[in-house]
């Protein structure tokens, strides 16, 4: 997925949305499958609109802005979400640490470990929160919003589980025919 997408998306869900309002909904219900710094996605609205996907819809005043996505932009989208084979993620970081974590001592394997179960418990409460305080429609945003933010919980209560589970693991000296 790119950040193109998301805007594209998003404009097409919510025509008529300033880059403000297209930020807090990144915050509110984006951060947990694509984040988005404002550059980032002030960079984007004007790639998109150099590119004829979106366009300037409405100005107000301190130059606020509000886009809509153009028949192109509309197509792009379509294109992207029917025809373009999703990209596997393959990079995790914390899972890269992990599988070094025999470099160093066995407390400081613990608090890595313990530390991201608790990172994890904390996101999935924030994230928890978010799905309380948002006022759910029937529109499609609401409807597979609230998917979205489902998956984010069981995401974050898994990997918690595996870092519990591991925390076990370890606590068992080595065999070679484990």
């Amino acid at each position: 997925m790119s950040l193109r997408h998301a805007v594209l998306g998003l404009l097409a869900e919510m025509d008529g949305s300033s880059g403000y309002d297209l930020m807090r909904m990144f915050e509110v219900s984006l951060a947990n499958v694509w984040g988005a710094t404002q550059s980032q996605l002030y960079g984007e609205l004007a790639k998109l609109t150099a590119d004829g996907f979106i366009e300037v819809v409405e100005e107000g005043p301190r130059g606020r802005k509000a886009y809509g996505v153009t028949a192109a932009g509309r197509e792009e989208l379509r294109r992207w979400l029917t025809e373009t084979a999703p990209k596997a993620v393959r990079r995790d970081e914390v899972l890269l640490r992990v599988f070094f974590l025999g470099l160093v001592t066995p407390e400081q394997r613990e608090e890595y470990l313990r530390g991201r179960a608790a990172e994890l418990a904390e996101r999935q409460a924030g994230i928890e929160a978010v799905e309380e305080a948002v006022s759910w429609g029937e529109d499609d945003l609401s409807r597979y919003g609230r998917l979205v933010m489902e998956y984010g919980k069981r995401f974050m209560a898994m990997r918690r589980e595996w870092m519990e589970w591991a925390l076990r693991e370890l606590e068992d000296p080595p065999t070679s025919a484990r």
